[in-house]
């Protein structure tokens, strides 16, 4: 590999189920990519697969949005033959790569997760990623892609079997092999995928004789929950603490400082709890070490549905929540009524810590300042924009993105909205990836690598079964300042002009 391409890894979560009449994708495929004369570092990346409950219900309110917003089969199929031949245009560098079990969680750091109908265990994929630098990739080279094939840059590296459905994953800012998982359970398992054994997930071994199926122990567990937590999960970037919201209505903060060094020790592989489910043999998680909380936090009145730091979460009763521990476990600001419907998503901005995100299933996002909150919950947000999840970009303050079930993934700048010069588009929009056919369930910005997207879509709408996973990287004339374009493709301009045969 050489000094032009990134390495990153990827995780994916496998899922139990697959819907009714639902099949798997066609056998592996792949292609031979070309590069202009350069090399590559690598990255990661991670995808996860969402299980049943609150995920069903969302997939199949999902496919009914699908359907209203992106309109007929022939539609969408015509939208994205549109976008494919525009690839050389709008991309400096793009991946896609198929998978056989649908995901609904991914990461551009270390994982993915994948999904099954049963007959292979719930599994936790390491792979890693190459991604090209900027201005490497040649044009062929990202635009000649087959749906069909999973792409040759992203390559297995690790099988880690899952207890049961992977339906969020988040990775330890502090020590990226450090990872915590939601399954359906009220625990949070934490894994150290560099000291867990590598395992293999046979085809009907689940189904036959599950008390072979070598199922790995996690390195940890952190309780605290009374009813399962799905998806509300949340890793500090400055300490080794977790978040965690669930069904019973509250917010789960635990520290995980006393086993940092002994996880974050790979040397040791012995260490791993994992290690001791031999092949044949299942791992217990009485192996695995147990950690209480140091606070459990409550306000909502429904299910919290996402956490992040700091101490923030939004559930399904339509509130916003920041939490101060110091002052004690009740909300130190509550916003009734943040949205109209369900709260999804809460994201804060990596570089103004006094904006933060929401994105809700009346199918909007709302940015917040957070010093226009008051303490008796009232808060109107600064601006409202299209979308159902969103995250903040960590390459420029005022950039985020955010994805619905209409299949488009949004890239906005919040400072253009007063600069609106289209008026067919919403104001703040300035990208728009339309490179999947189904509903995007999940999305993430690589902080190692600027302007780089993973995003994961469910296709079992449009192919019966499997998803897409795709990585990408917009071109740098969209969103670099115009005067510095402009002048760049001036100076093209004239080189082409130098070049031209005289008459």
């Amino acid at each position: 590999m050489g000094p032009d391409h990134f390495v990153t890894r990827l995780f994916i979560r496998r899922r139990g189920h697959l819907r009714a009449g639902a099949t798997r994708k066609g056998p592996e495929q792949s292609f031979s990519p070309h590069y202009r004369e350069r090399d590559s570092e690598g990255s990661e990346v991670g995808a996860g697969g969402g299980g049943g409950g609150g995920g069903g219900q969302r997939a199949a309110k999902g496919e009914l949005e699908m359907k209203e917003k992106g309109g007929s089969r022939a539609a969408v199929d015509e939208r994205y033959a549109q976008w494919k031949s525009l690839i050389p245009v709008l991309y400096d560098w793009f991946a896609n790569h198929n998978l056989v079990w649908p995901s609904l969680s991914c990461r551009l750091r270390r994982l993915p997760t994948r999904i099954t109908d049963g007959t292979v265990p719930n599994t936790l994929v390491i792979a890693n990623c190459e991604v090209v630098k900027p201005r490497v990739a040649a044009a062929e080279h990202i635009s000649q892609f087959n749906e069909e094939a999973r792409s040759p840059f992203v390559k297995k590296y690790k099988t880690i079997i899952h207890p049961g459905e992977v339906n969020r994953i988040r990775e330890l800012p502090q020590n990226s092999k450090i990872i915590a998982t939601h399954t359906d359970s009220p625990d949070v398992l934490i894994w150290d995928v560099e000291a867990q054994p590598n395992r293999q997930a046979q085809l009907g071994a689940a189904e036959s004789r599950p008390d072979l199926v070598p199922t790995s122990c996690p390195d940890l567990i952190l309780r605290g929950h009374k009813d399962i937590a799905e998806f509300a999960l949340a890793m500090c970037p400055a300490e080794p603490y977790v978040l965690s919201g669930g069904k019973d209505k509250s917010v789960v903060w635990w520290s995980i400082q006393d086993h940092i060094s002994a996880l974050g020790d790979s040397s040791k592989t012995e260490s791993s709890p994992g290690a001791s489910a031999s092949k044949g043999k299942a791992a217990n998680d009485k192996d695995s070490p147990k950690v209480d909380p140091r606070g459990v936090f409550h306000g909502h009145d429904s299910t919290v549905e996402d956490v992040q730091f700091c101490p923030s979460s939004v559930g399904d009763d339509s509130c916003l929540i920041l939490w101060d521990a110091r002052t004690g476990t009740s909300p130190a600001v509550k916003v009734e009524k943040a949205h109209g419907g369900d709260v999804h998503c809460v994201d804060w901005n990596l570089h103004d810590v006094n904006y933060i995100l929401t994105g809700s299933a009346d199918n909007s996002v709302r940015m917040w300042d957070r010093r226009n909150l008051g303490s008796g919950g009232a808060g109107t947000p600064i601006h409202k924009f299209e979308g159902h999840k969103a995250a903040w970009s960590p390459d420029k303050t005022s950039v985020f993105g955010s994805s619905a079930e209409d299949g488009f993934l949004n890239v906005w700048d919040h400072e253009k909205v007063g600069n609106k010069r289209n008026p067919n588009s919403p104001a703040g929009l300035f990208f728009q990836h339309a490179g999947h056919r189904d509903k995007i369930v999940d999305f993430h910005w690589n902080s190692s690598d600027p302007w780089t997207i993973v995003s994961v879509s469910d296709d079992g709408e449009s192919t019966g079964g499997g998803g897409t996973l795709q990585i990408w990287r917009m071109s740098d004339l969209i969103y670099r300042p115009e005067d510095e374009v402009l002048a760049e493709l001036e100076n093209f301009k004239a080189h082409l002009a130098s070049c031209a045969p005289r008459s």
